[in-house]
């Protein structure tokens, strides 16, 4: 009689989980393929998914591709060399450069932004800096560069944890014995190190691309209005267009994007080796 009990208390426990996916996950869900399939009258349509073939649109998704596969990739490029410095260190998870890395997401995400652009913009600080030495300004601030800058500062740590989590983790009797039978620093991280550490890297890879893909914030606070990624376009079909059938069929479009993303981490990653802690 105890176990059904128990099993019936574990239930309970798992309500305010099921009503916050339920009213914060699904019903919106729900809502957006309602209204992305359908049109004014409420009829069944694949107009606002069409939408994303418009030349704008277009332009949007693939310059949000573009900057977002090149953040991934600087990401990739910093994130493997410092994890592989925080494991020779051997700090441990609770080690205080961990912490480093993982404290600027304690921070609020709009403010984070906006210190960049106070650092980008015209006569922010680092123009301000160039100019005591009489160099002329950059133009930093709205600029494909300015949002990638914003994206790899915002996005790093969530490749850097993965990468360190799948690291920490690794058989080092697997490596010691590959340098004890000849194998050189390049042999040892081609076919033991790199093989062993893809589920980290490839769920850092989803968890950067994803967030960088469907960003808005970066683009509209370090880009300004005149670089429009999908995210934005979305953005402002139900914010000022006020059209939320075209935005929720771009969205599903988007989704299609985020659906492939997953499904590539689950076939690399099927046992959530690669997860953050």
């Amino acid at each position: 009689m105890r176990r059904p009990q128990q099993l019936k208390n574990k239930k309970l426990l798992a309500g305010p989980y099921l009503f916050w996916a339920a009213a914060f996950v699904i019903i919106p869900l729900i809502m957006i393929f309602y209204y992305g399939f359908t049109d004014n009258d409420g009829a069944f349509t694949l107009t606002n998914l069409a939408g994303i073939a418009s030349a704008e649109n277009l332009k949007a998704l693939g310059l949000s591709l573009v900057l977002s596969l090149i953040s991934t990739a600087v990401c990739l490029v910093l994130a493997y060399p410092l994890a592989t410095i925080l494991i020779d260190l051997n700090i441990g998870k609770s080690g205080f450069l961990v912490v480093v890395f993982v404290l600027p997401m304690w921070m609020n995400f709009l403010l984070r932004t906006m210190a960049w652009q106070t650092l980008l913009e015209k006569n922010g600080v680092i123009n301000t800096f160039l100019s005591l030495f009489g160099l002329e300004p950059l133009a930093l601030i709205n600029t494909p560069g300015a949002i990638v800058l914003g994206m790899v500062y915002n996005f790093l740590p969530f490749m850097i944890l993965p990468i360190y989590n799948v690291l920490c983790k690794m058989d080092q009797d697997v490596i010691n014995a590959a340098r004890d039978l000849g194998a050189s620093p390049r042999q040892t991280f081609t076919k033991i190190i790199w093989p062993l550490s893809l589920p980290g890297v490839i769920s850092g890879i989803t968890m950067v691309f994803i967030p960088a893909l469907t960003t808005f914030v970066i683009s509209d606070l370090l880009g300004g209005s005149k670089i429009l990624l999908i995210g934005n376009v979305i953005e402002q079909s139900f914010t000022q267009a006020n059209d939320w059938h075209v935005g929720s069929g771009l969205s599903l479009v988007l989704m299609i994007f985020i659906i492939f993303s997953m499904m590539f981490m689950q076939k690399y990653d099927k046992n959530g080796e690669g997860g953050v802690f």
